[in-house]
């Protein structure tokens, strides 16, 4: 770490200066209840960077169209964006192929999308769908409903105390009747990165797909779907600094092709009679009605934005500031962290003895800090840990370690306000 009140430091041979980074986004400098802003709600929603939100303004100004259905130039402009977009997505996780990325409205219609289209029509009584215990729910409602429709099982591998899950607990339960396996790349409410490459080896084993539901990997470090084998993957472009409403579902091309559209209108189609119809090919049979265009456009300007900035260099950034926050708020008496993974990404989840989260929460805010106070859409994992809610900060590319000391003096003012 180096000069600059602690605001650079070298990951990878270049200087991370996240002083200059946090100059990208104008959101950041606005005062809260008379203190500056200081926000720890990333993995709810990330915020964006001037470029993005320039992006999509030009966007709107210059080539707005509608896509795919017009001869005029700026639908020429338009579809070409929004296949760039669509090739820069691929290219930023790996994907061989740009027509194996589906752009939907978020993580939680592409595993919808996969649990109607491709699961739906596998399952039969009996069989089962297997999850985890620190699954979101949006990983968690569309297999129950799946599941209940055709008969079927949902079975949940346990999670430790200490927020993990194990390898041993996969292999035991993924037996016979295990049609398919969907699972966290890492847990929102606790920040554990899960062992997704050898649970993709071990389903495919024995025959059975996986999707990977990467919402909160994306952000925070380099995904190759090629390495982690998985034949779906998931991630919202509101959680990568790009618009709300834009996300991706990668879907291994053959097992795209495989799969019915999953709504009908628009320029799903090829042709279409009073009789019947004939169905687009990959990806564009999935993109029914006029899309998200703009919000294409968007994600594309917020993945050009990481990869200028790298990678590697803003997970080691992360990484640095997670080992300051839970260090920091370990120090602290009263507070107790949730959540020991070996891996984790920058999410840090505690409690404060005898205080309610929502408590913590509104002191927090009192102070410019912005956290997030609940069960996190991850309700079964707080009944696994015994705990009703949770106070969770979640850490970005543009937050300091300055405002790692914000949160821990917010915190010690909640003890000393509810002792």
């Amino acid at each position: 770490m180096s000069a600059g009140g602690g605001t650079r430091t070298r990951t990878g041979g270049r200087t991370y200066d996240v002083e200059a980074v946090r100059s990208d986004f104008p959101v950041l400098h606005q005062q809260i209840n008379g203190h500056p802003l200081v926000y720890l709600d990333n993995a709810a929603s990330a915020q964006r960077p001037r470029q993005v939100i320039e992006a999509v303004a030009r966007f709107y100004e210059r080539d707005y169209a509608n896509i795919h259905r017009g001869v005029h130039t700026l639908s020429q402009r338009a579809t070409e964006r929004y296949e760039e977009a669509r090739r820069r997505t691929a290219r930023f996780i790996g994907a061989g192929d740009p027509r194996e990325i589906v752009f939907v409205r978020g993580t939680t219609e592409a595993i919808n999308l996969v649990a109607w289209s491709f699961v739906r029509p596998r399952l039969g009584p009996g069989d089962e769908v297997l999850i985890t215990e620190l699954e979101h729910h949006s990983n968690i409602v569309p297999w129950q409903l799946v599941c209940r429709e055709r008969g079927a099982r949902l079975v949940a591998v346990p999670v430790t105390e200490a927020g993990t899950v194990r390898l041993e607990d996969f292999d035991r339960l993924i037996g016979p009747r295990t049609r398919f396996v969907s699972v966290a790349d890492t847990s929102n409410a606790l920040g554990t990165v899960n062992p997704v490459r050898e649970i993709v080896s071990l389903a495919h084993e024995r025959g059975v797909p996986v999707l990977v539901d990467g919402a909160q990997a994306v952000p925070h470090r380099r995904v190759d779907v090629g390495e982690l084998g998985c034949d779906f993957f998931a991630f919202s472009g509101h959680k990568v600094y790009g618009p709300s409403g834009i996300g991706v579902l990668y879907g291994r091309a053959q097992r795209l092709e495989e799969m019915p559209p999953y709504q009908g209108g628009g320029e799903m189609i090829r042709r279409v009679s009073l009789e019947d119809s004939e169905f687009a090919g990959i990806p564009h049979r999935f993109e029914a009605g006029t899309p998200n265009i703009a919000g294409a456009v968007g994600l594309g300007a917020a993945i050009e934005y990481l990869e200028a900035l790298g990678m590697d260099r803003i997970a080691a950034w992360e990484g640095e500031l997670l080992r300051r926050a839970t260090a920091s708020l370990r120090e602290i008496p009263e507070v107790r962290v949730l959540g020991d993974a070996p891996e984790k990404a920058a999410v840090v989840s505690f409690v404060v003895d005898g205080v309610h989260p929502h408590d913590v929460g509104t002191v927090l805010d009192s102070r410019g800090v912005a956290v997030r106070a609940g069960h996190h859409c991850a309700q079964p994992l707080m009944e696994r840990l015994g705990v009703p809610a949770t106070v969770r900060a979640s850490f970005a590319l543009y937050n300091t370690e300055e405002e790692i000391e914000r949160l821990a003096e917010a915190v010690r003012a909640a003890v000393e306000i509810f002792r």
